[in-house]
């Protein structure tokens, strides 16, 4: 992308306000006389005014465990049964029954998403949807993209959130370049008019501690001022031996609602982290099977004490502007700046020293069996902004309702990191001894990548009785640029992609609702190949029929769906040059889901999910790997949460939690000549609400069970949490 390009882009996201207030206007006239002959026009307009902090709305509080609307799978406010596609929420009431600590601990027990595959990481969120790793181009929060490349990446506390959402399978036809698997929206809580006091505390058996807050309310007696004012210090030792954290965040927004057709929300937080490096990054022999030693401990700490490092300072700030024009019309206008500024540094394992090469190898040598180790530190500044305007419409044409929305977005990008390697020294697995002098490292990038994306796209969710149509079209431009001061990452890619979906449902009045959707979805990469060019975005193309019922009976959803999902334009090896990547690769998932949220009584919830995949290489430069299935993705997930609390008598306010997590062996290698064997693990929970004061304890992995999670090769295992309890103390008032 030249400069010319760059400039006007930026004048196109200056300009995509004003252009969808145009094309909102011209319509009025005539969306008025449609909405005149429609009985249901004033309920339109009173949709408008309630859909923030309302429970049951799309970025409200969840009831229990059971979600009733969400604005991830259309970005509209729509029934969760008319999606065309698989949705899962987890709202603030299972996080906080669950206790969980970090996003992708959340994401645990939900049907489609391996979660924490490679272990508990204090710095990172980590879960791969349909066998697919989501967690760099596939994070959102609030509708808006939290891109992610290299070590550029944002880290949010699920304590700032009311909802985290899982949008399954290609999802471009609604929010542009994203993962092909999927994608998690991360719903911030919101301004409240009503008042909220509410504080929090807690410590764990790692010795990390933690307080909270949660403050809200009106700030004038009308309620068109509002706010919201959540924060979280937390600090202590993890599972890893010598591991310690220190972290904070504070979030404020305020709502301004001068009258029934307007809002504005702006939604802000700031965050640091100053840490210590976790586990991970162990070889196979040692972790899944013993070495001549044994197995190496849970709790081993790879890195050095004196110089291990990592910072991050982040900083976003953003607003959500809404208008209702009249009967039919409504402009939306969501916007966010972040910024983050991370260094990091320290030695990894990788594999163990081969004393006669003095390289890397996959099996211990003795008499020490030291492992090898790789010095690292990089430092990396990303500053990127999104604009998304919309304009929604509800009308009628004959027996046919529509709900319209045109949208023009923008991306903006822009990562400058230095990265450099080497200097590492050896160190025991049994008895490491720390302090010995590393030896100095090399950069071997220092690249400055700027990514812009204009997307335009619309939708129709069309109802006739019970058959509901969801039409979406889109087209993205997108340009990448990147320059290196000491490396090869020099290269420029313009590209334009249309994407897709196509989604019909019935639904019937005992609340089933069966769907098919094919859609079409693409994903921007960055790099380029042997000769300079950069690579094609990868393309993702799927096929879903599924069900979902909301019961008459008793507060439920469940969801079953297969899928047949192709991702296209996977980078692989190169076979005629050593080092570089070519654009030869396939993977087609194939898959069952079905998931089950349940409000049973008033004091009884359940979660359950099973997942069963297909997943096969269908295309690479090595012949050898097609065929074979993908490692670190297993092929079966399943769990179940069960929640009761007493409501009446004696023990009232007494509650017990229970779930168990099952996951299925995974592979090592695409060769699948290793197998990281299947794991089960139990969680527990038991808590005491009296009153305004609750006292909790979680039990995370109940009997203890030393399991690894996943292996990317054979040179790089990773342990998954072991046992750890949590005890929480709240108040509100």
């Amino acid at each position: 992308m030249n400069a010319l390009g760059a400039s006007m882009n930026r004048r196109y996201a200056l300009s995509l306000g004003v252009s969808l207030v145009a094309l909102a206007v011209m319509g009025a006239s005539s969306g008025s006389s449609l909405a005149q002959s429609q009985s249901v026009s004033g309920e339109i307009a009173l949709e408008t005014v309630t859909v923030e902090g309302q429970s049951g709305s799309a970025t409200g509080p969840v009831n229990g465990y059971v979600p009733n609307r969400t604005a991830t799978g259309t970005k509209t406010d729509t029934p969760i049964e008319e999606i065309p596609q698989s949705v899962s929420v987890i709202g603030r009431e299972e996080i906080e029954d669950r206790q969980a600590q970090k996003v992708d601990e959340a994401l645990r027990y939900t049907a489609g998403v391996y979660a924490q595959p490679y272990g508990v990481d204090s710095d990172t969120d980590w879960f791969y949807i349909r066998g697919f790793d989501a967690g760099q181009t596939g994070v959102f929060l609030n509708s808006l993209p939290l891109y992610q490349y290299a070590f550029g990446g944002f880290y949010i506390d699920p304590f700032v959130l009311e909802r985290i959402e899982v949008l399954k399978g290609p999802s471009a036809a609604l929010y542009g370049g994203s993962s092909i698997g999927g994608l998690v929206n991360l719903v911030s809580k919101r301004p409240t008019t009503e008042p909220l006091r509410y504080v929090e505390t807690g410590i764990n058996s790692w010795g990390n501690g933690y307080a909270a807050f949660d403050f809200g309310g009106a700030l004038d007696k009308d309620r068109i001022w509002s706010y919201r004012l959540t924060g979280k210090v937390s600090g202590g030792g993890w599972e890893t031996e010598k591991a310690d954290d220190f972290r904070g965040v504070i979030a404020p927004a305020l709502t301004f609602r001068p009258n029934g057709e307007t809002a504005l929300t702006v939604l802000a937080s700031y965050q640091n982290m100053d840490l210590m490096h976790t586990g991970g990054f162990l070889p196979y022999v040692g972790t899944v099977v013993p070495a001549p030693y044994g197995r190496i401990s849970r709790r081993f700490y790879y890195s050095e004490p004196d110089i291990d490092l990592y910072r991050r300072d982040q900083s976003m700030i953003g607003y959500e502007f809404e208008h209702a024009i009249n009967d039919v019309w409504t402009f939306r206008q969501n916007f966010r700046y972040a910024h983050t500024n991370s260094k990091e540094r320290g030695p990894y394992p990788y594999g163990y020293l081969d004393s006669a090469t003095g390289f890397p190898g996959p099996v211990p040598v003795g008499p020490n069996f030291p492992l090898y180790r790789i010095g690292f530190d990089h430092h990396t500044v990303v500053n990127t902004l999104s604009i998304d305007n919309q304009a929604e419409a509800k009308f009628g044409t004959g027996p046919l309702d529509h709900t319209l929305l045109l949208g023009l977005d923008y991306k903006y990008y822009d990562i400058d990191h230095v990265q450099a390697s080497g200097g590492g020294t050896p160190i025991g697995p049994v008895n490491p001894i720390y302090g010995v002098p590393q030896g100095p490292s090399v950069p071997y990038l220092d690249q400055n990548l700027t990514m812009n994306q204009v997307g335009f796209y619309a939708q129709d969710q069309i109802r006739y009785g019970g058959w509901i149509a969801t039409l979406n079209g889109r087209y993205d431009r997108v340009s990448t640029k990147s320059t290196d001061a000491v490396g090869a990452a020099n290269f420029s890619e313009e590209a334009g992609e249309f994407s897709g979906r196509l989604g019909l449902g019935y639904e019937f009045a005992n609340g089933v609702t069966p769907y098919i959707a094919i859609s079409r979805s693409f994903n921007p990469l960055i790099g380029a190949d042997f000769f300079g060019e950069g690579f094609e975005p990868e393309i993702g193309r799927q096929y879903e029929v599924g069900v979902k019922y909301k019961p008459t009976f008793f507060d439920g959803l469940i969801t079953a769906s297969l899928f047949d999902l192709t991702r296209q334009n996977v980078l692989t090896s190169d076979p005629q040059h050593l080092f570089f990547e070519a654009q030869l690769g396939e993977v087609r998932s194939r898959g069952f889901e079905v998931e089950a949220q349940a409000n049973i009584t008033a004091g009884l919830k359940a979660v359950a999910a099973f997942t069963a995949y297909d997943i096969e290489i269908t295309e690479d430069s090595n012949p050898l790997l097609i065929g074979k299935r993908p490692n670190v993705v297993p092929e079966i997930l399943a769990s179940g949460w069960l929640d009761y609390t007493i409501q009446d008598g004696t023990f009232k306010g007494v509650g017990f939690g229970a779930g168990v997590r099952y996951v299925g062996f995974s592979y090592v290698d695409n060769e699948n000549t290793l197998k990281v064997p299947a794991a089960t693990v139990f969680d527990a929970a038991i808590r005491y609400t009296r009153d305004n004061f609750t006292v909790a304890l979680n039990v995370n992995n109940l009997f203890d069970n030393e399991y690894v999670s996943s292996c990317d090769t054979q040179y790089t295992c990773n342990y998954g949490a072991g046992r750890v309890a949590t005890l929480k103390a709240s108040y509100k008032w």
